[in-house]
């Protein structure tokens, strides 16, 4: 099924100026434009704009997809290397927001038992942590 863009973009829930950026970057194909008329976007666009939006929910960047999008399907080895370099990546954020969580526990805990008229540690803190930078 062929679409116009403005079609293209309600289908893949995403507006026309980013297929228009996907278009720039090379990551889908513009078709030639008729004499008369829309350019008319193969169903293979629609596809392969999913799969992009499908990558990046996964936390691929632009420049990972393009490189996915340009791995041949026989490649299987570097599709597998991209990916475990990512979940890597997403393992060391994950780490990052567990300390940040349990950062942020310890000061509520901290304000909870903090009497009312005694400045809040976590204000108290985090000046403190900013005049040592």
């Amino acid at each position: 099924m062929e679409r116009t863009i403005g079609q293209l973009a309600k289908a893949a829930g995403i507006n026309v100026e980013t297929i228009r950026y996907y278009e720039r970057r090379g990551l889908i194909l513009q078709p030639e434009k008729p004499a008369e008329g829309f350019r008319h976007y193969p169903e293979d666009t629609f596809n392969r704009i999913r799969f992009i939006k499908r990558a990046q929910e996964l936390g691929f960047s632009l420049d990972e997809v393009e490189i996915l999008l340009n791995i041949d399907e026989g490649q299987c080895h570097d599709v597998q290397e991209i990916a475990a370099q990512k979940l890597v990546m997403i393992r060391q954020k994950m780490a990052d927001l567990e300390r940040l969580a349990s950062s942020l526990d310890n000061w509520m805990q901290r304000c909870q038992s903090t009497p009312d008229n005694q400045p809040c540690p976590l204000i108290h803190d985090l000046i403190k942590n900013d005049d040592k930078a």
